[in-house]
């Protein structure tokens, strides 16, 4: 027994458990490493003309507020590592390049084509990994489920974006634009990138398929035809409530300046 426990205590021991954490350690490493860049290399599937002229269009058009190589000022962030699809989504909806500093970059026509913004992206995605433009596979709405898509909506967006998708007002002169007209890609888009005040959803968050639910959501929303009445905003009972007890409140007011005139 003594002679088995001076083995155990052998003086190597400690080398032999050294050298096993850091082979354990090393596998890890190894395997998040394989991880990135397997991601970064589904964000920067891009020609090397395509990254080099989305270069040019960045120093031209984005560096003065986001730095010469993206490292970001004190006018705007860095973009390293916000990935292809944050770009597409800004760039396309023409909210950058802004046209000044504000509360929040405004809706307006897109400065660059279709080919620019995606050389852009091509630029921004080499920079470093980061959510990549989503497949065609998920912006296809006849795959979704529009009723699944709406409890997904309901449980995540609506309580800013309203239920109808029609945008709504938030705190400080910011809002909550509307989602209707608003193209597949884009809205998927800001699902995986939280532009502005937006909070990131990503895959864990709500999977690749729940987005496309919401999507195809969004786009029901877009044919459904009124079946009568005032819209009133979309905002349910507050609004509805709201205008009946203004109409109520003239109508007894009307009322009583029409009796006191009578009687004088």
């Amino acid at each position: 027994m003594k002679a088995l426990s001076q083995k155990r205590r052998h003086p190597l021991a400690a080398l032999v458990l050294l050298a096993l954490a850091l082979l354990l350690s090393g596998g890890l490493y190894a395997v998040a490493t394989a991880t990135n860049e397997a991601q970064a290399a589904t964000s920067t599937s891009y020609s090397a003309e395509d990254i080099a002229e989305g270069q040019k269009l960045f120093v031209s058009n984005c560096a003065t507020c986001h730095g010469t190589n993206a490292e970001g000022s004190v006018d705007g962030p860095s973009l390293i590592g916000v990935g292809a699809a944050a770009v597409d989504f800004q760039v396309g909806t023409g909210r950058m390049p802004m046209q000044m500093q504000g509360v929040q970059a405004q809706l307006k026509p897109g400065q660059f084509n279709d080919e620019q913004t995606m050389q852009l992206s091509a630029y921004v995605a080499s920079l470093g990994a980061g959510p990549a433009i989503p497949e065609d596979e998920y912006l296809d709405v006849s795959k979704g489920d529009a009723a699944n898509g709406a409890k997904v909506f309901l449980a995540n967006c609506a309580m800013c974006h309203n239920a109808a998708g029609v945008g709504g007002a938030l705190t400080r002169g910011k809002f909550a634009p509307t989602l209707m007209g608003v193209s597949e890609r884009h809205i998927y888009g800001a699902m995986l990138t939280g532009p502005q005040n937006m909070p990131v959803f990503s895959d864990v968050n709500i999977t690749p398929e729940e987005k496309r639910d919401v999507i195809t959501y969004l786009k029901s929303q877009e044919v459904n035809t009124p079946v009568g009445g005032f819209a009133l905003g979309s905002l349910g009972p507050v609004s509805e409530g709201l205008l009946i007890w203004t109409l109520g409140l003239v109508i007894v007011i009307a009322f009583t300046l029409w009796l006191t005139s009578r009687a004088a």
